[in-house]
């Protein structure tokens, strides 16, 4: 059992899914990094001063706070400025997987239409052959 294991843990196609979702995750935090750091402010600048961080909707009487992370301590609140921000995050992650696959996709297409070099004619591959077989010849 821990043979097959072995087996089944390094298969190529186990290896690169792992590797995939390494990167993946480090994506992730890119992409978090760029959405919270570099296009919410931009966005917030433009719409002046617009935060959805902290936007929110409180759903008990308790709540009276004015940031989200107060509000939760409060009690129960629909955070709708967050879900709008992870929505932004993943259409972003989205928008750049389209262009990386589409870019692979184009380069395929390019080598799969590279021109091969020729074939040599046949009496340039039987002067190859009777070459090589003299030369293992020995003397």
């Amino acid at each position: 059992m821990m043979q097959e294991f072995r087996e089944f843990a390094l298969k190529g196609n186990v290896v690169d899914l792992a590797i995939g979702v390494i990167i993946g995750a480090a994506f992730g935090g890119i992409v978090s990094s760029m959405v919270d750091d570099i296009i919410m402010p931009i966005v917030g600048a433009v719409t002046g001063g617009l935060d959805f961080s902290n936007y929110f909707i409180p759903l008990a009487k308790e709540v009276t706070a004015t940031s989200l992370a107060e509000a939760k301590k409060q009690g129960a609140v629909l955070a709708w400025g967050n879900f709008i921000t992870i929505a932004l995050k993943f259409l972003i992650i989205a928008w750049v997987l389209f262009i990386v696959v589409k870019a692979m996709n184009r380069l395929k297409r390019k080598e799969a239409q590279a021109p091969k070099s020729p074939e040599p004619p046949a009496d340039v591959k039987l002067l190859t052959e009777i070459r090589d077989l003299l030369a293992k010849r020995p003397v």
